[in-house]
């Protein structure tokens, strides 16, 4: 699992969301926005990355439209950055797709594909071209060549070749994509296809240009706050494994950035893990031999546009966030509320929930701390209003899901648990075969993450995934008793 490897790019949109925040704070929004670019490279500075200051300037400010929560794609070039600036302030919701493709940023990789380097050795085994099904590889004048019309990119010659002389080329983010919902264009740049993408967020990590973006929320919610309405934190569990403070301190650190009150959302978790029990003590009852969770917005993304079979197994509980939220809306009428993301999926689901008007993610949460100047470790502690099991808390690691539901069974009504812990195309074709034969002989029950480890492997996190387990376990064990997963 990669799910340690640092976030690319991470300190350019950090620095961006940062300025933005200062700017929008401060007395000449818009033209602070257009600066951006000009002063992160300022005349003379360092070039670090590209081939001058101006591909520099023009890659920062398409990161600046994303941070904005504008679409790269759909802006003009013409438009000056202030101008955006205002049309994101203006705007009464979100976008609908939560990514963007920042096209200068973009490589334009070469295509995938396998091919012979001049290591060959023209050897007499010629093992690569035996272990080819398609005849697509021979040896000619002394070297293997591969007919591309043939060849099916099953790497078998690159895995035999004593020489390691095959070589197999990938393109990061459509390599990642468990659904090839990202590939390149008649332009030769990655381009989206959104009736296929699950909001996984995997792309979003693999691209090491980081041309792959997420569209920020930040000013729709300081706009909400500066206007003075009632604004709501919907904080999930993972989070509190990412800050280097307690859960109390982080309550009262989000609290002073403007929020009127801030829930956590293993509120919600704990009504997913009454009905998800209930629900599968009453599918095994009426003889189906398997039930998925459902608490997973990327695996429901994947259900309702590629295996719509599975609906039919999958649990119909609602996710903690859709139950978190509507507490919050009930307690407190006409407020907004803005839900603590690990991941991109969250930024769908709450496109299609009204009661969920905004998402943050912690890399987001983390620049609104740098630009106000909030040490969290130096913080009071805040109470939350409402507790929460050690089961809910620990939803957000790969199995705590299944362990939770299971808590609440007793005897031969216990589920035998399969874990789905990450969504990759092999995950996939197995679903699609539990689906298809309607028995899954691993378990009857089988918890999906679409992210490796679970929530804390999210795309939208800031803290290693080993470090972030600790925390969040310590955070767990203050509630009650629970079996610590292993860790990743």
């Amino acid at each position: 699992m990669s799910i340690d490897t640092p976030k690319v790019t991470s300190h350019l949109k950090r620095e961006i969301i940062v300025r933005l925040i200062k700017a929008y704070m401060g007395d000449d929004y818009a033209e602070e926005v257009r600066k951006i670019p000009y002063e992160m490279r300022p005349k003379g500075s360092e070039v670090p990355y590209r081939c001058c200051i101006h591909k520099e300037r023009a890659i920062l400010r398409d990161r600046t439209i994303a941070g904005l929560g504008l679409s790269i794609e759909k802006a003009d070039d013409s438009e000056l950055l202030s101008e955006l600036a205002q049309k994101a302030q203006k705007r009464n919701q979100p976008e609908e797709n939560p990514l963007t493709v920042l096209q200068t940023a973009c490589q334009g990789c070469v295509p995938s594909r396998i091919y012979v380097t001049d290591l060959c050795q023209g050897c007499v085994a010629r093992p690569c071209e035996s272990a080819c099904k398609f005849g697509a590889i021979k040896v000619e004048n002394g070297k293997s060549h591969i007919d591309s019309d043939k060849c099916r990119n099953c790497g078998m010659c690159v895995q035999v070749c004593p020489y390691q002389a095959i070589a197999r080329i990938i393109v990061p983010c459509e390599k990642i994509c468990p659904v090839n919902a990202i590939a390149k264009g008649e332009d030769g740049l990655a381009h989206i296809d959104f009736d296929k993408c699950i909001s996984c967020g995997k792309c979003v990590n693999a691209c090491p240009f980081g041309a792959v973006h997420e569209k920020s929320q930040i000013i729709d919610i300081l706009k909400e706050i500066k206007n003075g309405k009632k604004v709501v934190a919907l904080v999930a569990p993972s989070l509190f494994g990412q800050l280097p403070c307690t859960p109390k301190q982080l309550k009262h650190a989000i609290m002073s950035l403007g929020f009127y009150d801030v829930l956590e959302v293993a509120q919600g978790a704990d009504i997913t893990i009454k009905n998800e029990a209930a629900e599968f003590k009453e599918k095994m009852f009426e003889g189906q031999n398997f039930m998925t969770t459902s608490c997973c917005a990327g695996y429901n993304e994947l259900v309702e546009k590629h295996l719509p079979e599975l609906k039919q197994f999958r649990s119909e509980t609602k996710t903690p966030a859709y139950y978190t939220a509507e507490i919050a809306k009930k307690e407190y009428p006409e407020v907004k509320t803005v839900f603590f993301s690990p991941c991109v999926a969250k930024r769908t689901e709450a496109h299609n929930n009204p009661n969920i008007d905004y998402v943050l993610n912690y890399e987001e949460l983390g620049a609104w701390f740098i630009a106000m100047n909030i040490q969290v470790s130096d913080c009071s502690e805040s109470e939350f209003n409402a507790e929460a099991s050690a089961q809910a808390r620990n939803f957000p690691v790969s199995g705590g899901v299944a362990e939770a539901v299971n808590s609440l069974l007793e005897g031969d009504e216990k589920a035998k648990v399969h874990t789905v812990n990450g969504l990759e195309k092999q995950s996939i074709r197995d679903l699609k075969k539990f689906a298809r034969e309607g028995k899954c002989e691993l378990g009857n029950l089988i918890e999906v993450m679409a992210c490796p480890g679970g929530c804390l492997g999210g795309n939208g996190t800031i803290n290693s995934y080993n470090e972030a387990l600790s925390q969040l376990n310590d955070y767990v064990e203050q509630s009650g008793s629970i079996r610590k997963p292993a860790k990743v």
